[in-house]
């Protein structure tokens, strides 16, 4: 990572939030709804050029028999120079940390960003069994 880059283990705001989300390429989310879902976070990593969101991912869950990894996005411009893996390898060392014997952490993949998943030991859950989403 770019020495000149800060990184902060706390969600951004939520417009700020909601730019990197929809420069990323991946769905804006309603003031209210990212108010919210960044204060419920359980552990969050964000990465900084200077006053500038440039990458972030988040864990969310109960803390105990659930997880989720959420929100891995890099802005467009800064892609390539390995700040998603970073990100991801803080996230690991959360939960590494902070995960129980039984513990089950899910996330959802868009498609090439499966090869960076698999680099953590995620793996598909088909056949054994199937992700479904309602969006509201």
């Amino acid at each position: 990572m770019n020495d000149n880059f800060t990184m902060i283990n706390e969600p951004p705001n939520p417009i700020e939030y909601n730019d990197l989300r929809l420069e990323g390429g991946i769905s804006g989310k309603s003031q209210e709804a990212a108010t919210v879902g960044l204060e419920n976070s359980l552990y969050a990593v964000c990465i900084y050029d200077e006053e500038t969101l440039i990458g972030m991912g988040r864990v969310i869950g109960d803390g105990g028999a659930f997880f989720q990894i959420v929100d891995i996005v890099v802005k467009p411009s800064y892609q390539g120079q390995g700040l998603a893996k970073v990100i991801m390898g803080e996230l690991m060392n959360f939960l590494d940390q902070n995960t129980y014997p039984g513990s089950y952490v899910s996330l959802i993949a868009d498609g090439a960003a499966d090869k960076l998943y698999e680099q953590f030991g995620f793996n598909y859950t088909y056949p054994r069994s199937q992700g479904m989403f309602r969006k509201y």
